[in-house]
């Protein structure tokens, strides 16, 4: 693996085209984060690219770019040239937004596919004629079984979140669609971890990849401030509320949907100003409550697991773990929505008495030593706790 350096070439210097590089300008994008200065000219050469990097380390540009501007090089028919999956329809609807207003630079035309929106839109756009589309596994699968997906001259594909892909189980959707790209094409690969699928996926799908990491979980923990706080049940959703209310930006995690739909009303209750993310709810839903919560209009939002896969909003200055995680990785995932693209962030874990030790287990397997403080919802630390620090808090 290469591993990041700070970035000191330009977009120009790597060789994306003007015509990106004059958009980037406009959104005041000039400097390329370490995974786009790693990845772009090997992408831009036609090479398979795998990249190890977390959410929110710029990996969109960093496939984004190269692809567009390979596309934009040759002349198309209306049928799509370069693919895009992406775990969620969430992600699938960033993802767009951010290569939108690049692809029309370069006069690309590009199509969203996911579920929980009318298939009727997508299909009309699709038949239309497009050069790219950003898909989930499903809801492209759908398509093509329709004959309305046409992925016979697909020249790049990208996996982004691959390992988010394959834990939700799509690693059977993916591998059937890349049978179905039946020309020479270049693949790129972006995940947070590489075993397990993910190791299958580069090893079958990719051909001699250039391999690039950009930071390991170790460097992801230490990015963070991280809080345990030993809570009582009946106390627990006051404590989440005094955290949010001296926060900007708060995204809290639960387990189930029905627990998230809980207290989000709770939360409310707290005259806080919150909404709930996870399957059960509409696309348009989910989407209204993301889009506010991107711009900073919403102060809170609920999410399950799966619902927040591969989320990208910048500068979240919170993230609760209302009810901790199953797994270290889970852990990791969950608090890599803060502490992005260089900035910091605090992670706070609320742990009720019958479940320290599973959080110890948590904090062992990723080398952590901090200490579970017990805390109520007056007290005044709540605050700020990224002033305050416990005593042997530390990373090994």
């Amino acid at each position: 693996m290469t591993t990041s350096v700070e970035p000191s070439r330009s977009f120009a210097r790597l060789g994306v085209t003007p015509a990106l590089v004059n958009v980037l300008d406009s959104q005041g994008i000039t400097r390329p984060f370490p995974i786009q200065a790693l990845t772009i000219a090997d992408a831009l050469a036609g090479k398979d690219v795998c990249g190890k990097a977390k959410t929110g380390s710029g990996k969109t540009l960093a496939f984004g770019l190269p692809l567009l501007q390979r596309v934009a090089a040759g002349g198309g028919d209306g049928r799509p040239r370069a693919l895009v999956l992406v775990p969620t329809r969430e992600l699938a609807s960033q993802v767009a937004a951010v290569l939108a207003p690049l692809a029309d630079a370069v006069g690309q035309r590009l199509v969203a596919c996911y579920g929980g929106t009318g298939m009727d839109t997508q299909t009309s756009a699709l038949r239309a004629g497009t050069d790219v589309v950003v898909a989930t596994p499903g809801r492209l699968i759908d398509l093509r079984q329709r004959g309305v997906a046409d992925l016979s001259a697909i020249e790049v594909v990208v996996l982004d979140e691959a390992d988010r892909m394959c834990d939700m189980g799509f690693l059977p959707q993916i591998e059937w669609l890349l049978r179905h790209v039946e020309g020479a094409h270049q693949t790129m690969l972006f995940s947070a971890t590489l075993d397990g699928d993910v190791d299958r996926l580069v090893r079958y799908e990719l051909k001699d990849p250039v391999r690039h990491e950009v930071r390991s979980a170790t460097a992801m923990v230490t990015a963070m401030d991280h809080r345990f706080l030993l809570v009582h049940q009946l106390d627990k959703v006051k404590v989440a509320g005094q955290i949010a209310r001296h926060a900007a930006r708060t995204i809290v995690f639960c387990r189930t949907k029905r627990g998230a739909d809980r207290l989000t009303r709770e939360l409310r209750a707290e005259g806080l100003d919150a909404r709930a993310i996870h399957g059960d709810l509409r696309q348009d839903v989910r989407e209204r409550a993301l889009r506010r919560f991107s711009t900073g209009a919403l102060p809170v939002l609920v999410a399950t697991d799966v619902a927040a896969r591969g989320l990208d909003v910048e500068d979240i200055d919170v993230v609760i773990h209302y009810d901790p995680p199953d797994d270290h990785k889970g852990y990791l995932h969950r608090s890599g929505r803060t502490a992005r693209a260089g900035r910091g962030g605090l992670v706070v874990t609320l742990v009720l008495w019958n479940q320290q030790l599973e959080v110890e287990r948590i904090q062992r397997r990723l080398g952590m030593q901090a200490p579970m403080v017990e805390m109520f919802s007056n007290d005044p630390r709540l605050s700020d706790l990224r002033g305050w620090v416990p005593e042997t808090a530390s990373v090994a």
